[in-house]
């Protein structure tokens, strides 16, 4: 990696951020998240109260890219099939033939998965765990670029499902949006008094700027100390007071993976403790499990994590 490639791959980066921030007012940390997971080849869920835009952020990056586009919206009657397709029986040749479902494309929403049955999550599971479904024993692999972004509202809980653990591990990331400053919701109303600004937002990207992002990803420097301090973050997390199951392997590489990312969204060319740093959280509290007796004390998987960053020292 060098500095001519790095400043390209912030410059890919720049163009998303400030086309997806016509629409998302005051979410440039979420947008940048988004970025770095699509990056990575991980996926992303988004957690937050109904209103704060979760499904806005996810169009509006669909919108800045020149990709095929899917939203899948969770009901508890939704099937499998309804998914990842099915195989239908043609009169004149007398064959089946396999109709795809939504899950094939670049860039797909999954909005409210909760609501989702366990049965219709699994099928969900084995897509983003292996790039693929299976449909009457035959497999089809999916897309180059294939990104899930998922949502939740975790302030309702009547005929939802709780993601299982196994299925909370597959997400790189997991964060909220939050609600914005009084300044920006003001900007918003301005936005919205005649139409939606997604209604006029233009690709600004393709598909293969994405994977060029992805390529350059790889080519960012990481030291052997850098490695080593990853590790004992996430090792330190099988060990912390409250935790009945600390981070596995599969964090340490999504960290890596992510402040890969990030230190060339920054136009950097190695990862400093500063990138893990940043996205340690999103990337690590969620694959975290606590006892009871520690959520009924009012500690939680991102304080775990943040105390765990305080107390062990990053390579000088």
């Amino acid at each position: 990696m060098n500095s001519v490639q790095a400043a390209s791959g912030a410059a890919i980066y720049n163009k998303i951020i400030s086309n997806v921030e016509t629409v998302m007012r005051g979410q440039s940390a979420a947008i940048r998240k988004l970025l770095l997971a699509i990056t990575t080849g991980g996926h992303v869920l988004l957690e937050d109260a109904p209103g704060t835009g979760k499904t806005t952020l996810a169009k509006a990056l669909a919108l800045s890219i020149d990709t095929k586009f899917k939203r899948i919206q969770c009901t508890p009657d939704l099937l499998p099939t309804d998914i990842t397709g099915v195989s239908i029986y043609n009169q004149n040749d007398q064959k089946f033939h396999f109709h795809q479902g939504p899950i094939f494309a670049n860039i797909v929403l999954v909005d409210e998965i909760n609501r989702a049955s366990p049965r219709t999550q699994s099928a969900l599971l084995e897509s983003m765990a292996e790039g693929q479904v299976s449909v009457d024993g035959k497999l089809h692999k999916l897309e180059e670029l294939f990104f899930v972004i998922a949502t939740q509202n975790p302030v309702e809980s009547t005929g939802t499902y709780p993601l299982p653990e196994a299925q909370m591990d597959r997400f790189s990331l997991q964060f909220g949006l939050g609600y914005v400053d009084p300044d920006d919701e003001v900007e918003i109303l301005s936005d919205q008094s005649r139409g939606h600004p997604l209604d006029h937002i233009t690709k600004c990207v393709d598909m293969e700027d994405v994977l060029t992002l992805r390529r350059l990803s790889f080519e960012i420097r990481i030291s052997q100390e850098m490695k080593k301090y990853i590790v004992d973050l996430v090792a330190a997390t099988r060990k912390a007071p409250g935790v009945r199951l600390g981070a596995s392997p599969r964090a340490s590489l999504a960290v890596m993976k992510t402040a890969r990312a990030l230190a060339l969204l920054e136009g950097e060319e190695f990862v400093t403790p500063d990138h893990i740093h940043q996205i340690a959280v999103p990337v690590i509290a969620h694959r975290l499990m606590l006892d009871s007796q520690a959520r009924f004390s009012g500690t939680t998987a991102i304080s775990v994590v943040e105390e765990i960053l305080r107390q062990i020292p990053a390579p000088a």
